[in-house]
């Protein structure tokens, strides 16, 4: 569990597989249009319609690869986990700091998403559809939790073991409520509960003085 991909990839979401660089094209351009129909209009008006409208493209094209609205959402949580976990990765790449203070970049990301991601606010991973939405075995939460193990794991060179997946998944549903809280009355959320959100979660995975060896 010592990379980022420990998770749905976007490529499993659609029915036809995007091989051609013109097929992976055309699926972020419906996913950009679902998001941005999101944004104006919330999940509940999304049709593939409009999708087809907003993306310059026919529903039979949207029907390719997504059969039913349920699935081009699956996909747009899919390519919002996947853009979560590769900005995290991105931004410790040259971080020199200590792995607790790298869990305010993983914080700091999806604070960035709810305030900038168009369609995050509204759908974040799919948990406001379903809490099982990117896999029916794992809670959303349990997919994040192993996402960020993964990145921390190779960016630290350690090995996650299952007791430190799962504190980190109690630290991903703490800091969830906490930053759904920030977020409930204001645009650029509530900064008292995202400082909160930082400080717990530092606090309660210290005791990992010693991570787990990498060997």
């Amino acid at each position: 569990m010592n990379d980022q991909s420990d998770f749905p990839s976007l490529q499993t979401m659609v029915r036809t597989e995007p091989i051609q660089q013109r097929s992976a094209q055309r699926i972020e351009l419906l996913l950009d249009a679902a998001a941005e129909i999101i944004d104006a209009q919330g999940i509940d008006s999304l049709t593939t319609s409009d999708v087809a409208s907003r993306s310059g493209s026919s529903v039979g094209v949207v029907y390719r690869y997504f059969p039913n609205i349920q699935s081009l959402l699956r996909a747009l949580a899919a390519r919002n986990m996947q853009r979560y976990t590769d900005r995290v990765f991105a931004m410790l790449e040259n971080d020199s700091s200590e792995w607790l203070n790298a869990l305010d970049s993983a914080i700091n990301v999806i604070v960035e998403m709810y305030r900038g991601e168009p369609g995050y606010r509204a759908l974040r991973f799919g948990d406001v559809i379903n809490d099982r939405f990117l896999d029916p075995a794992l809670s959303n939460n349990a997919v994040l939790a192993r996402a960020i193990a993964g990145i921390l794991g190779e960016k630290y060179d350690f090995v996650p073991t299952d007791e430190l997946v799962f504190d980190f998944e109690v630290v991903v549903e703490i800091e969830d409520a906490l930053i759904k809280r920030a977020f409930l009355f204001e645009r650029d959320g509530d900064e008292r509960f995202l400082e909160k959100a930082r400080v717990i979660a530092q606090q309660y995975l210290s005791a990992y003085t010693r991570l787990p060896s990498a060997s």
